[in-house]
């Protein structure tokens, strides 16, 4: 069982939270409990707010699985925020395909999506649902709000830092929307809620949104490792500004490599240790782990959903794989790689899978092909064996059902800073080229156990296919295709690229999302992204 998990105070108090959606017509059950006023006049009942903040990235109501959802008109189960953006990250790349034939799912493989997609829509609205909870507590918690409420000095500091927290965030729900649509609605604790239409903001405005915010708290943010596991601080900060600046360049056409090396220096720097096993970073004691910066918990008792890592872990298992073994009760036969991803563990002097030396060889091969000649067929391309509901003791998660699990997901973890470190300085950042290589080594010498496999230079290809063989189904890989101009090009196929078998370049226009049909309807401020 977790100890101090923020999502767990979400289940101490139900709250009432005034929203406003960017549609009119998007539907939403009002929260239960208590009523708006008597949340803010009690400082005790802020950091359960505060918790609902976080826990609105994996979780989709206050009734978990399902019962009491914060949107209705979407299945509750499958639309949860996590899930529906590690779907567009990752379905949509060689990393991953899909057995179901669900509405949706078919279309992110075969890059053949539309506005009306369920994943988009899905993805798209939970966006703005985090951002509307984050500008009403950042609204509650103003200074002068917290003086008229006769609040102690205490009680202001803490709620500021709460305050500093909701603003990140709110900063990363924009950054999703900024990477994954390229533009969107935008309205802040500034603005009246359903009062108006918000304005559409393009690609550069929310970038420097995103920049601006982020830069404005980090000086008053908690230091790193400072606060109880889960809640974002300082490095969570650092960790965001060099994901943002790794790709400014697709962003905004201009590079920022010298700060993203800035940056994932400081997280590097931070105290943060790569956790001695590789493994064990995917397991329902994750949260013990020295590596991880920023999580999405979860909590087979507390937190329960069916999306989040119960989704990895559950969706993983098919075939003659046993659910036993990832400690849950069944299978759903759906997620499993492309022959791309084994690629990347391909050792260039025996030209065979690395997939006894290098320890990050997470993949369940026994009865599965590794060419898929059929999308619908779990048994068509190799299983992953990378998410577990066990321990790294051996035990089961705390969900006697073993429907829930207990695995957090490393949203940032101290590995992408190190990768980032590297990339930025080959691509002209102002890094030591030694100190990356090093960085480069000390991941290396984790999965092979000694630095038989050490390196002596890197490159952009090589640091590709080790971004892959770290970081696979960590919810990075559509990002870090577009940012070397492979997402959509005939540069790198991968099986069933555009709808082939053997892969195929599409339209450029697919770097990025389409807005939601329903949202441009009743939303004249916005405009569709051009090609769909």
């Amino acid at each position: 069982m977790k100890t101090q998990n923020i999502s767990k105070a979400l289940f101490l108090t139900t709250i009432v939270i005034a929203l406003f959606s960017c549609t009119k017509d998007l539907d939403r059950n009002p929260f239960y409990g208590l009523n708006q006023v008597s949340v803010y006049e009690d400082p005790a009942n802020y950091k359960h707010v505060l918790a609902k903040l976080y826990a609105g990235y994996a979780l989709t109501g206050n009734q978990g699985p399902a019962g009491k959802p914060d949107i209705t008109g979407f299945d509750e189960g499958s639309s949860g925020l996590l899930r529906s953006y590690w779907n567009l990250q990752e379905l949509t790349t060689d990393e991953a395909v899909c057995a179901w034939n669900d509405p949706g799912i078919p279309e992110l493989h075969k890059m053949t999506w539309s506005s009306e997609n369920s994943w988009v829509k899905y993805t798209y609205y939970r966006i703005y649902f985090e951002v509307a909870m984050c500008n009403k507590f950042i609204r509650e918690t103003s200074d002068d709000k917290m003086s008229s409420r006769g609040f102690s000095d205490a009680d202001k500091a803490a709620i500021s830092v709460y305050r500093n927290e909701a603003r990140f965030l709110r900063a990363l729900a924009y950054y999703m929307q900024l990477d994954l649509f390229g533009k969107g609605p935008f309205i802040t604790e500034a603005d009246q809620a359903g009062a108006f239409f918000p304005p559409e903001k393009d690609r550069a405005f929310l970038y420097s949104y995103v920049e601006s915010e982020l830069l404005a708290i980090e000086s008053s943010f908690s230091a790193p490792k400072s606060l109880e596991y889960a809640r974002a601080d300082k490095a969570a900060v650092w960790m965001l500004l060099s994901r943002l600046y790794l790709n400014s360049e697709v962003y905004i056409g201009t590079s920022k490599y010298d700060q993203a090396v800035t940056y994932s220096k400081r997280v590097i720097d931070a105290g943060y240790i790569l956790d001695p096993t590789y493994a064990n970073l995917f397991l329902a004691d994750n949260n013990n782990s020295p590596e991880f910066i920023f999580p999405i918990t979860s909590d087979g008792l507390n937190t329960q959903t069916y999306g989040a890592t119960t989704y990895l872990v559950h969706a993983a298992i098919g075939g003659s794989m046993s659910a036993a073994n990832f400690g849950v009760a069944s299978g759903w036969a759906g997620l499993r790689s492309t022959k791309g991803l084994q690629n990347c563990f391909i050792d260039p002097a025996t030209s065979a899978f690395d997939s006894v030396a290098d320890h990050r060889w997470l993949f369940y091969s026994t009865g599965q092909n590794l060419d898929i000649l059929d999308l619908s067929k779990f048994k068509d391309g190799y299983a992953v064996a990378k998410w577990k509901n066990i321990t790294s003791t051996g035990a089961i998660g705390s969900d006697p059902t073993k429907q829930f699990v207990d695995t957090d997901f490393p949203f940032f973890r101290l590995a992408e800073a190190y990768l980032t470190y590297a990339e930025a300085t080959v691509r002209g950042g102002n890094g030591d080229m030694g100190l990356a290589i090093g960085y480069i080594n000390e991941l290396r010498q984790r999965a092979y156990g000694d630095a038989s496999h050490n390196v002596a230079s890197i490159d952009l290809p090589f640091l590709l296919n080790e971004r892959g063989r770290e970081l696979y189904w960590e919810g990075n890989r559509r990002t870090d295709l577009i940012r070397y101009g492979y997402f959509t090009t005939a540069s790198y196929l991968w099986p069933w690229k555009g709808g082939v078998q053997d892969g195929q370049a599409v339209g450029s226009y697919l770097n990025i999302f389409p807005i939601p049909l329903a949202d441009l309807a009743a939303n004249t401020n916005l405009h569709q992204n051009p090609g769909y």
